[in-house]
């Protein structure tokens, strides 16, 4: 039986390479996850540090869970040819990764208010306290 699926060159893969046109290699298919980027649990930015590559490993990585395994399958619209995909296949490691498919990442500056705001309001209490003793004596 001859397959109807689309084989893609990693020349033209790679054209698609923005949050409005998004196509990503894994596992030797080729994904069009244009329509996805708003409803990714880790924001557009994973998705994009992974374009005009293999993203397998980086896919990998993150330990996805099975659900998203499944989900991926609607935005699978071909494969690629193997022989046309450069040989570094190595993780970006401009990628965070600590986050997880099942929750948000937080990238460094929502890590670092992540860290401080309890130490702004802690401050600001202590300032008031302070304040409100000197406007009573």
């Amino acid at each position: 039986m001859a397959s109807d699926r689309k084989t893609f060159v990693f020349s033209e893969v790679s054209k698609h390479d923005t949050v409005d046109d998004c196509w990503l290699i894994i596992a030797g298919k080729v994904y069009d996850v244009t329509t996805f980027m708003d409803d990714h649990p880790g924001g557009q930015e994973p998705l994009l540090a992974v374009v005009c590559k293999d993203a397998t490993k980086d896919f990998e990585v993150l330990g996805h869970s099975d659900e998203a395994k499944e989900m991926m399958k609607k935005y699978c619209i071909g494969d690629v040819d193997q022989s046309t995909v450069p040989l570094d296949h190595t993780t970006n490691p401009t990628i965070d990764y600590s986050y997880r498919a099942e929750g948000r990442g937080l990238g460094s500056s929502g890590k670092l208010l992540q860290f401080l705001v309890p130490f702004v309001i802690v401050g600001l209490a202590f300032i008031i306290k302070i304040y409100t003793k000197q406007t009573s004596a």
